[in-house]
């Protein structure tokens, strides 16, 4: 069995022990799996918790208890070599269950929720050494009907799995075709990042690349964007207005890349840097700031072009960097909500 195969069973351990979710199983899994000084950078606010216990206290321990029912659904599981050597195995799904107690001073909602994830996991003989982790935080609280900021330009759903229900992938690996998918996205990026600096739409060549039906389903607070004007409309055209030097600090970010059949994903911790000088994305107003950004994705090729494209941006971690504390907000924004105590999560009597 070739190593990438193998590193996508071995998640599929920790995938089963978290789909019917108890915190003795996960554990052992995790510390059977993990090597005991593993980094997990995990979305704002958590931030970087290293080994395996300071991860399950910090992330899992309060999620657990506020959907006492959770449960792990994957939609895609890939695997593969970035071009610097190192393998990773690329996950995408939601967690849910029933929002029964205030998590993070969200409210909770006494009904399921959904809130999707994109986990990268890199491997080393055998063993996870590093998680890069994003949840999609806004997404429970506008479940929660409890979102603070703007509302997005953008459509909020709960994002679905790839159109070809294929996303799992399975073995063995394809070496031509994973990297013949993977410098697509490559190529495709390349040209996306001469505009705005080196002309006007045209010269991302879009039409050579993406599907004429193509979905980019952005993060909540974003939303998703139908089609090539679509995407435009609702994500590129506002983020560009107000950070037009993307792709200027090319040389203080890290992108790592790996293929897998039709699908391709990307990890970075963070792959942008851009200046927010311009107002107009997400209701922002222009700091002057030069902020970080992570962005981890997943693109599903279809005859040569990009029909969907999930993408995870750390919004929060974004806000925090300009100083808009959301959960500040969050916590005036739903303290006058009769019959909830936000302290302990539940309805008064």
């Amino acid at each position: 069995m070739d190593r990438h195969t193998k590193n996508k069973e071995l998640i599929a351990e920790l995938r089963l022990a978290m789909y019917d979710f108890s915190e003795s199983r996960v554990r052992k899994v995790l510390e059977k799996l993990f090597i005991s000084e593993a980094v997990f950078r995990v979305c704002y606010p958590f931030g970087k918790k290293v080994g395996v216990d300071n991860f399950f206290m910090d992330v899992f321990t309060p999620f657990l208890h506020a959907l006492p029912d959770l449960e792990r659904r994957d939609t895609i599981v890939m695997a593969g070599p970035t071009q610097e050597g190192a393998d990773w195995v690329g996950c995408c799904g939601y967690y849910t269950g029933t929002f029964s107690k205030a998590w993070l001073d969200i409210p909770p909602t006494g009904h399921q929720v959904a809130m999707r994830f994109h986990e990268f996991y890199r491997f080393e003989d055998g063993r996870v050494t590093e998680v890069q982790a994003l949840w999609d935080i806004p997404e429970v609280m506008m479940q929660a009907l409890a979102w603070p900021m703007a509302p997005s330009l953008g459509r909020e759903w709960q994002v679905p799995g790839p159109a070809t229900q294929d996303g799992i992938i399975q073995g063995p690996y394809d070496e031509p075709r994973s990297s013949s998918t993977c410098q697509l996205i490559i190529d495709m990026l390349t040209a996306m990042n001469r505009h705005p600096s080196e002309g006007g739409p045209e010269v991302m060549k879009m039409n050579k690349f993406w599907h004429p039906k193509m979905n980019w389903y952005g993060p909540s607070g974003i939303g998703t964007g139908r089609g090539i004007e679509g995407f435009r409309n609702w994500h590129q055209i506002p983020f560009l207005a107000a950070m037009p030097d993307r792709g200027q600090f090319a040389d203080q970010i890290t992108n790592h890349f790996f293929g897998d059949g039709d699908y391709v994903g990307v990890t970075g911790w963070p792959n942008m840097i851009q200046t927010l000088t311009d107002g107009g994305w997400m209701g922002v107003a222009p700091s002057g700031k030069r902020i970080n950004l992570r962005s981890l994705d997943f693109w599903r090729v279809e005859n040569g072009l990009i029909r969907e494209n999930w993408v995870l941006v750390d919004l929060l971690d974004i806000y925090d960097q300009i100083g808009v504390d959301v959960f500040a907000r969050l916590r005036e924004f739903n303290k006058a909500r009769i019959g909830f105590d936000p302290g302990n999560g539940v309805a008064l009597k």
